[in-house]
């Protein structure tokens, strides 16, 4: 079984990083390296140890459980998923799935779109609201690493994260944190960020509750906030930890897991700029 046929497997089970690990009893940082490309020529008997999980989880009655699961949780791609707006480029012959990065760099730079599994879904330009946002959390993200130092770098939107590492989904998260600095070659974002960050809108509500949520959890993503600007309030995931998720209101402050809660963003101080400009 080669590195990508694991790599589909683990897609197919819905397994986490963590989950693969443990399994295959290998470091976890060992398996997160192999499977986004960092490694390019893993051990045999590493990949015999991850081969074989797959060849025990088809005995295993709770993966075609997840497996289920995951499909439920994200309906075919078709009119009624994310806002609708699924972009075809003019004079192709491919059909929605059949899309690759190539095709995403040949798009004009004035299309916003996203690449997943092979399906373009259109980007709407980001409101102020939106943008007050992710300004002031990625502005206290880094203000935090330069107060604190360390190897982990906030990143702000635009920027291309391919995040399976395979030609068929590159994705660009409002916000992230990324602490494997050999993952960001040539401008863009190879594999998984530590902590991801989507402001909803109208148009990305699904997107980014049900696709998104799966393809980080599954690509490695130690952590995943969503952020409700309507409902003022943000819904926290720790995939790292397996933690349940956490829901805090307008008036918290948001701790940031990966840094051990040493990090805190305040939603009452952004909710109350937005209130202040917007005269509300």
């Amino acid at each position: 079984m080669t590195v990508e046929d694991i790599r589909k497997k683990k897609i197919e089970y819905g397994y986490s990083y963590k989950k693969l690990a443990e399994l295959a009893h290998l470091p976890l940082g060992t398996v997160q390296k192999i499977l986004s490309g960092v490694t390019k020529a893993p051990r045999y008997d590493t990949l015999v140890a991850l081969e074989r999980v797959f060849a025990e989880s088809d005995r295993r009655p709770e993966a075609a459980s997840l497996a289920g699961m995951i499909e439920e949780a994200i309906p075919a791609y078709g009119p009624e998923m994310s806002d609708g707006q699924f972009f075809l480029p003019a004079g192709t012959d491919k059909k929605q799935g059949e899309f690759t990065v190539e095709d995403y760099y040949n798009l004009p730079d004035d299309v916003r779109v996203e690449l997943i599994d092979g399906v373009f879904f259109y980007m709407n330009s980001p409101n102020y609201i939106h943008q007050i946002i992710a300004g002031m959390i990625h502005a206290r993200f880094l203000n935090f690493v330069m107060e604190n130092g360390g190897d982990c770098e906030p990143l702000i939107s635009p920027l291309d994260v391919q995040l399976d590492c395979d030609n068929r989904t590159m994705v660009e998260p409002d916000v992230l944190i990324l602490c494997d600095r050999s993952k960001f070659k040539d401008g863009i974002v190879f594999g998984a960020p530590d902590l991801v960050v989507e402001i909803l809108s109208r148009s990305t509500r699904k997107k980014d509750t049900g696709i998104k949520y799966y393809k980080y959890h599954n690509a490695g993503v130690r952590e995943y906030w969503i952020i409700y600007p309507g409902e003022r309030k943000a819904v926290v995931y720790d995939f790292e930890n397996e933690a349940p998720p956490a829901i805090y209101g307008e008036h918290d402050s948001v701790p940031v897991s990966i840094y051990g809660g040493k990090c805190t963003v305040d939603l009452q101080q952004i909710f109350a700029r937005i209130d202040r400009i917007t005269g509300a």
